[in-house]
């Protein structure tokens, strides 16, 4: 580590212990001065317990902060906090970035995120579009308008890139498609949010037959910054932002830092530049390796157990459970785990739930228990059902196993709380 990063570390470290009654306890037991692998990782479930009104993560009272809601349930959304300076950090750190992605002087561009309901998609693209250090016309035509009006913009404007999730150019694309049209001045087609599989860039390239699709950047309202994209065909890897964040990635075991390139692990950042809401050593949900750890270039590799992406929806695990214990009454339930599949080009979850009683004898009450538990979980997380009504992913569902069914770690035999079925190339 430099010694300016070691610096700022520090500095943040200190900061953080000082005024974060939630960091102060977790280094109560820790020196002054520490190294960054000394530092506990967090555990998300107590982060947000402690980030609950009155917040116990932030180090000061709100008198100046961007507020933004991230996932979880309805009954408890997890708000992220930044100063207005702390978000310039990131939302500049995208614009400097997405140059990468092949952004230039002059193009044209569109922004399909979503905005609203402190949600941060559309206001990060918005900003970071004001950062980007070359000359753009910007259309910030959101997420939520009619396609066929999308498309006459589109059309209209020449639009040179498009910016959106995955899902929402595909849904453009679709329309295109039912209307036997190209859009053939579609120069890139940048997305964020989730993963863009083979199948949606086969829907891509016959909508916008001179389009590339490319990553325009990598990072959550949460963790803030993550990686700025890399040229190149895989668009799974990104580049840390340094120096305003450091990236490790840790083993999914022992936790500790992997150094060697291509070995999986959890992925996991600390912001040298947020001190309104530190994050430090915090787990953002995803797997990934080093492609070069030297210049800090890994590869994404599907959700980590914190939380499973299904399109644009986060479940996170604690939820999941959350529900399961409220409907299951009887305790028929022994193990719960999020199995992500991708069929028939949308993505779609599985409850498994593992139960102790014979499948055959008890198919009546375990039935009706899945079928509340998979209500209570659309009623807590209306987002699932919306994305459902408009066609982005599959219904959720449950099935019942054994318990020897459900997936362990090899080595460990722990349970693994997410399995992404979904392919990673």
């Amino acid at each position: 580590m430099e010694p300016k990063t070691s610096h700022r570390l520090r500095d943040i470290v200190d900061y953080a212990r000082r005024n974060s009654p939630y960091y102060s306890k977790a280094y109560a037991h820790l020196p002054h001065d520490v190294a960054l692998e000394d530092l506990p990782v967090v555990d998300q479930e107590a982060f947000w317990e402690a980030n609950r009104h009155p917040s116990q993560v932030i180090t000061s009272a709100l008198s100046e902060a961007m507020v933004f809601k991230s996932g979880g349930t309805t009954g408890s959304p997890k708000f992220s906090y930044y100063t207005r300076d702390e978000w310039a950090e990131f939302a500049g750190g995208l614009g400097r970035g997405v140059l990468e992605a092949g952004l230039r002087s002059g193009h044209r561009v569109a922004n399909l995120f979503y905005v609203g309901e402190l949600y941060a998609g559309f206001v990060v693209v918005l900003d970071m579009l004001r950062y980007a250090p070359v000359d753009l016309v910007n259309l910030p035509i959101g997420g939520g308008a009619p396609l066929d009006s999308t498309i006459t913009t589109l059309s209209e404007f020449r639009v040179d890139v498009v910016m959106g999730a995955p899902t929402t150019l595909c849904r453009l694309a679709e329309q295109l498609l039912q209307q036997d049209r190209q859009l053939a001045d579609v120069e890139l087609l940048l997305f964020a949010g989730e993963a863009l599989y083979d199948d949606q860039r086969r829907l891509l390239a016959a909508a916008f037959p001179n389009a590339q699709a490319r990553s325009l950047g990598y990072g959550s309202v949460d963790a803030g910054l993550l990686g700025c994209p890399v040229a190149g065909a895989d668009t799974r890897v990104h580049r840390a932002c340094h120096p305003q964040t450091i990236m490790e990635v840790l083993d999914e075991e022992t936790d500790t830092p992997i150094h060697e390139a291509g070995r999986p692990g959890r992925l996991v950042v600390t912001s040298l530049t947020r001190k309104l809401m530190p994050v430090i050593r915090y787990p953002v949900g995803d797997r990934a390796e080093w492609a070069d750890e030297q210049a800090g270039t890994f590869r994404l590799l599907g959700r980590a157990e914190e939380g499973a992406r299904i399109g644009m929806v986060t479940l996170y695990v604690q939820d999941v459970l959350d529900v399961v214990q409220e409907a299951d009454t009887e305790g028929l339930v022994t193990g719960v785990q999020l199995v992500v599949r991708r069929w028939n080009g949308r993505d779609g979850l599985v409850l498994r739930l593992a139960g102790t009683q014979d499948e055959q004898a008890a198919a009546e009450p375990l039935n009706k228990l899945g079928a509340l538990i998979v209500a209570k979980l659309n009623a807590a997380r209306p987002m699932y059902p919306e994305a459902v009504r408009a066609s982005k992913i599959h219904p959720l569902s449950a099935e019942w196993v054994r318990h020897t069914a459900l997936e362990i770690n090899s080595r460990s035999g722990k349970l693994k709380r997410v399995v992404d079925e979904r392919p990673v190339d």
